[in-house]
Protein backbone atom coordinates (compact mmCIF):
# COMPACT_ATOMS: atom_id res chain seq x y z
CA UNK A 1 0.00 0.00 0.00
CA UNK A 2 1.39 3.46 -0.92
CA UNK A 3 0.81 5.49 2.23
CA UNK A 4 1.17 8.49 1.09
CA UNK A 5 -1.49 8.41 -1.79
CA UNK A 6 -3.61 6.80 1.12
CA UNK A 7 -3.10 10.24 3.12
CA UNK A 8 -4.06 12.20 0.41
CA UNK A 9 -7.08 10.44 -0.38
CA UNK A 10 -7.99 10.66 3.56
CA UNK A 11 -7.28 14.69 3.18
CA UNK A 12 -9.82 14.90 -0.03
CA UNK A 13 -12.19 12.41 1.70
CA UNK A 14 -11.82 9.68 -0.63
CA UNK A 15 -10.09 8.03 -3.61
CA UNK A 16 -13.07 9.44 -6.01
CA UNK A 17 -12.63 12.88 -4.22
CA UNK A 18 -8.83 13.00 -5.01
CA UNK A 19 -9.29 11.25 -8.73
CA UNK A 20 -11.51 14.34 -8.82
CA UNK A 21 -9.37 17.10 -7.91
CA UNK A 22 -6.57 15.80 -10.03
CA UNK A 23 -8.61 14.61 -13.51
CA UNK A 24 -7.82 11.29 -13.30
CA UNK A 25 -10.24 8.33 -13.21
CA UNK A 26 -10.88 6.33 -9.49
CA UNK A 27 -9.32 3.36 -10.95
CA UNK A 28 -5.96 5.09 -11.41
CA UNK A 29 -6.25 6.38 -7.71
CA UNK A 30 -6.91 2.98 -6.44
CA UNK A 31 -4.46 1.13 -8.54
CA UNK A 32 -1.79 3.90 -6.74
CA UNK A 33 -2.95 3.35 -3.49
CA UNK A 34 -2.52 -0.42 -3.84
CA UNK A 35 1.16 -0.13 -5.32
CA UNK A 36 0.20 -1.88 -8.57
CA UNK A 37 1.31 1.20 -10.44
CA UNK A 38 3.91 3.82 -9.27
CA UNK A 39 2.17 7.84 -9.23
CA UNK A 40 2.96 9.08 -12.68
CA UNK A 41 5.63 12.46 -12.19
CA UNK A 42 2.99 14.73 -13.60
CA UNK A 43 0.73 13.74 -11.09
CA UNK A 44 2.51 14.33 -8.47
CA UNK A 45 2.08 17.94 -8.54
CA UNK A 46 -1.48 18.07 -8.69
CA UNK A 47 -1.37 15.64 -5.50
CA UNK A 48 1.16 18.25 -4.23
CA UNK A 49 -1.87 21.12 -4.97
CA UNK A 50 -4.88 19.41 -3.87
CA UNK A 51 -3.55 18.75 -0.53
CA UNK A 52 -2.18 22.06 0.39
CA UNK A 53 1.60 20.71 0.63
CA UNK A 54 0.40 18.60 2.96
CA UNK A 55 1.33 15.15 0.50
CA UNK A 56 4.61 16.58 -1.67
CA UNK A 57 6.57 15.35 -4.76
CA UNK A 58 9.10 14.25 -2.05
CA UNK A 59 6.78 12.06 -0.47
CA UNK A 60 5.55 10.58 -3.78
CA UNK A 61 8.52 10.01 -5.30
CA UNK A 62 11.10 9.15 -2.44
CA UNK A 63 13.98 7.87 -4.67
CA UNK A 64 13.68 9.94 -7.45
CA UNK A 65 12.17 13.42 -6.95
CA UNK A 66 15.65 14.11 -6.70
CA UNK A 67 16.22 13.48 -10.86
CA UNK A 68 12.78 14.84 -11.37
CA UNK A 69 12.61 18.15 -9.85
CA UNK A 70 16.38 18.90 -8.92
CA UNK A 71 15.24 22.51 -7.97
CA UNK A 72 13.79 21.39 -4.57
CA UNK A 73 16.86 19.76 -3.29
CA UNK A 74 18.07 23.20 -2.35
CA UNK A 75 14.65 23.73 -1.22
CA UNK A 76 13.53 26.24 -4.02
CA UNK A 77 11.17 25.81 -6.53
CA UNK A 78 8.86 24.09 -4.19
CA UNK A 79 5.03 24.74 -5.32
CA UNK A 80 3.56 28.30 -3.32
CA UNK A 81 0.36 26.78 -2.10
CA UNK A 82 -2.93 28.64 -0.82
CA UNK A 83 -3.65 28.13 2.81
CA UNK A 84 -7.18 27.19 3.59
CA UNK A 85 -9.96 29.81 4.37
Amino acid sequence: MNQQIAKACSILGSQANLANHIGVSPAAVNQWVSGHRPVPMLRCIDIERATGGAVTRRDLRPDDWHRIWPELADGAGAIQVEEAA
